[in-house]
């Protein structure tokens, strides 16, 4: 199939390779000329383990390219529109701008039976009045919300664990048109279908709910087992083997039971914020009430990480040295977006101390971020004449490569706090070092 995918950022620029890779021929289209010529020479424009790779081997095939003209996706059997709809500067709901210029683009070029899937997570009722702007041009539009997670965003797309089409209904029931347009998108997938992935058909309406809902679910999760960990840090228990027993119960699970300095990144701190904001749209404000609190119960860890460096340094961190492992929001990425990494390391800059952060991907993006920070990129050299080491992203460099005997030998001052109770808190003991977690003893 012809497929087209609007907007190369991070969602656009993973779907156009992913969709390369099973045998389509794909165009991607970006406004952004420095980002499609980066593309087009097969390097991605930010990381994420696996897109390099897919990007140089659909070049190669022919079956992909990249364009800043919208008219070359004229033809195309599905549009995919993978725009990004960040918060709004004025307020906390969705700012749209991307995603209604996107499909005024797509009003010139898009034929009769032609499909336009939109992916960007949008505030439900988007598509309906998407919908009516495409009636007439005898073009379809669906809703075809993703679910990846960065760092595993190839897989995710290749081998999703779910499929989740919105089409246009009446009176309950998929139009004909809807449909059809179903069952191009089982072939657009045809590798995950053909392995029985879940294949979920509804109404407009629910697509764009599921993602937004799946992504308030798991801020909830993680900010209840941060709640847990406020309440262990005054009792003296220990919220990690709490998380360990409570995720034993099938109905609860493990996963997402992390207590640390909470999440970040460019999805779900914006997502809830505007998923909370269209509720007090549509009058239903106090159905998403306790996402405001989630909302604070997160922010709530990262005063609690700066808290404990001060503490652990005697009151004051002045002119001390702080050592930062980590400044993307989470490993296996570069997205430095609303990072619990880098506000906790630019508060303790502002309260005197002298900061050394280093990361294995992110420290680029952070750096046009936070200048004033101190970067090193050699791990090792971050951490010599350390006063305090804080571990705030979980990076495998810092959590399973990094002896403590070791890390020892290079500090000034045997002090770790785990803002990610990643560590074995044992070992570092063992090795000398003064250990503080999160909601641990």
């Amino acid at each position: 199939m012809k497929l087209s995918v609007i907007g190369c950022g991070y969602l656009g620029a993973v779907h156009a390779a992913a969709m390369a890779s099973i045998g389509h021929e794909v165009v991607g289209i970006d406004v952004d000329q420095h980002k499609v010529d980066a593309l087009a020479s097969g390097r991605a424009p930010f990381f994420e383990p696996g897109l390099e790779e897919l990007l140089v081997a659909g070049l190669a095939s022919g079956n992909l390219r990249f364009s800043t003209d919208v008219e070359e996706a004229r033809g195309a059997a599905v549009h995919f529109v993978g725009v990004g709809t960040p918060q709004r500067r004025d307020g906390s709901a969705a700012d749209l701008t991307f995603v209604h210029a996107a499909i005024e683009d797509l009003l010139s070029i898009v034929g009769d039976g032609e499909i336009i899937a939109g992916k960007s997570t949008v505030p439900v009722g988007t598509a309906a009045e998407l919908a009516d702007c495409v009636s007439g041009t005898g073009a379809v539009l669906v809703w075809n919300p993703e679910f990846l997670r960065e760092g595993w965003a190839v897989a995710d797309t290749i081998s999703p664990d779910r499929i989740v089409v919105g089409v246009p209904s009446a009176d309950g029931q998929s139009t004909p048109e809807g449909e059809r347009a179903a069952d191009v998108l089982r072939h657009v997938y045809h590798t995950a279908t053909a392995k029985d992935t879940p294949f979920i058909v509804t109404d407009l309406a629910t697509a764009e709910l599921v993602k937004v809902a799946a992504n308030a679910f798991l801020a909830t999760k993680i900010s209840f087992i941060n709640a847990m960990a406020e309440i262990a840090e005054v009792t003296g228990a220990d919220v990690t083997t709490l998380a360990d027993a409570i995720g034993h119960d099938n109905r609860i699970g493990r996963r997402f039971l992390g207590a640390g300095i909470g999440f970040g990144g460019g999805c779900l701190p914006k997502d809830i914020r505007a998923f909370a904001a269209r509720a007090e749209e549509l009058g239903r404000s106090e159905s998403v009430a306790f996402l405001r609190e989630i909302d604070e119960i997160n922010l709530r860890r990262r005063d609690r990480a700066v808290q404990l460096v001060v503490e652990a340094l005697g009151g004051s961190v002045f002119e001390k040295n702080v050592t930062v492992l980590g400044a993307a929001f989470k490993p296996h990425s570069d997205d430095i977006r609303d990072s619990p990494a880098l506000d906790v390391a630019t508060r303790l800059h502002g309260l005197g101390a002298n900061i050394t952060i280093t990361d294995p991907a992110a420290i680029e993006n952070a750096r046009r971020v936070s200048p004033q920070l101190r970067y090193v990129h050699d791990r090792d050299d971050a951490l010599r004449s350390a006063d305090l080491v804080i571990v705030v992203t979980e990076w495998d460099e810092y959590r399973r490569q990094l002896d403590p005997v070791y890390a020892a030998s290079l500090v000034a001052g045997k002090v770790i706090v785990d803002g990610r109770n990643c560590l074995n808190a044992e070992a570092w003991r063992a090795a000398g070092f003064t250990y503080y977690g999160m909601g641990r003893p």
